[in-house]
């Protein structure tokens, strides 16, 4: 008989066949943008002076410019030094405002899902304004909803990993410091009406299973316990929404976190559920920490947790399947001399993504035995 304490496990070399075992749920000691990077390890104030040119000539110089102008409508002080990221999606910019270090952040995809991201991070900034979370976040400059621009303090410190998922595994006091900064979070409570619930668990569910992303099976599992967590009355919990390394600077002071676009209100156990899939099966103490924690409140809690970590795993292999395909039209051919073919690092994260959703899977059909 399935037990609350029993689990899944897999072998511990990554790529093999899962096997079933004891110990906590998920338990990995048993189982299975570097520019951004760089720009966040970077010292910030009173540190180390900024350096550096921005080149505003060309097509992409007149969009910086374009850029600058709405960050001068809202903070006519800021006064650029470089750019930190550049992507199809938003342009950061460290600068100056008055004696602070700080960074814009425009939007440049004006599409409309990526504006009511956008207008959610901004949303947070401000609400974090009027009540203080319990972890240490970027100080609001200025904000302009209407345009997507947003100005924030630069804050000092290295980000916990450079990349969404770490090739190797990042040393134990860094991940300790960012689970505990995680958990002091969850256990939050701002004004409900703050904040709002940016995920639809039902219609994700179908819409994965419409996909062929979940099974008849998987999608019937996941309804009986999300049923289960809804009789048992578990309140949301406040999370991050996009809790990686990356989006984790560590300092002398304290883990700041960065990137309040996701933010809101989640079953718990959702950033939890984040933490362990990016820091993959090279993690074995971290993941069996974060397995513990997210049963330590109870059933309803572990089931809530497996529920997030089945759709944070799933969507996670339908974003690399994408990745893949897009780099193998780009670069169809091996590339002469050492180095991975095109594609191949992602294969690698995606081989992964899918030995950890079977585990999940596994796990998922565990906690339904025992209702």
């Amino acid at each position: 008989m399935y037990t609350a304490s029993s689990s899944v496990s897999a072998p511990p070399r990554p790529h093999r066949p899962l096997t079933a075992g004891s110990g906590p749920y998920l338990d990995p000691h048993h189982a299975a943008a570097a520019v951004t990077g760089r720009a966040r390890r970077a010292a910030g104030p009173g540190t180390q002076p900024l350096s550096g040119r921005i080149d505003l000539s060309g097509p992409q110089g007149a969009q910086l410019r374009t850029a600058l102008a709405s960050v001068h409508r809202i903070c006519p002080e800021f006064q650029p030094v470089q750019v930190l990221r550049r992507s199809g999606r938003s342009v950061l910019i460290v600068g100056t405002a008055g004696r602070t270090t700080a960074v814009a952040k425009c939007l440049l995809d004006h599409s409309a899902q990526w504006t009511e991201h956008f207008r959610q991070e901004i949303a947070a900034y401000r609400a974090f304004v009027r009540h203080r979370p319990p972890v240490r976040v970027p100080r609001l400059i200025a904000a302009d909803p209407d345009n997507c621009t947003l100005v924030i303090e630069r804050m000092p410190g290295r980000a916990a990993a450079l990349t969404r998922h770490p090739a190797e595994a990042p040393p134990r006091a860094d991940v300790r410091a960012a689970l505990g900064a995680i958990d002091r979070l969850n256990h939050w409570r701002p004004p409900s009406e703050m904040f709002g619930r940016p995920l639809n668990y039902g219609k994700r569910l179908t819409d994965f299973h419409a996909l062929g992303l979940l099974t008849d099976r998987d999608l019937g599992d996941l309804q009986k316990l999300l049923h289960g967590i809804s009789r048992s009355s578990t309140p949301w919990q406040f999370c991050h929404g996009d809790a990686l390394l990356s989006n984790i600077l560590l300092s002398p002071a304290g883990p700041v976190l960065v990137d309040w676009e996701e933010a809101g209100w989640y079953l718990p156990g959702y950033d939890l559920a984040t933490l362990w899939m990016v820091l993959g099966d090279a993690s074995p103490v971290a993941r069996r920490q974060i397995s513990q924690l997210a049963q330590a409140a109870g059933t309803a809690a572990r089931d809530a947790f497996l529920v997030n970590l089945m759709l944070v795993t799933t969507r996670e292999v339908r974003a690399y399947e994408a990745k893949v395909q897009r780099t193998m039209r780009e670069a169809p051919s091996t590339p002469s001399g050492a180095g991975l073919a095109p594609g191949e690092e992602q294969r690698l994260v995606l081989r992964r993504l899918h030995d950890d959703c079977a585990l999940a899977r596994r796990a998922v059909r565990a906690a339904v035995g025992t209702r």
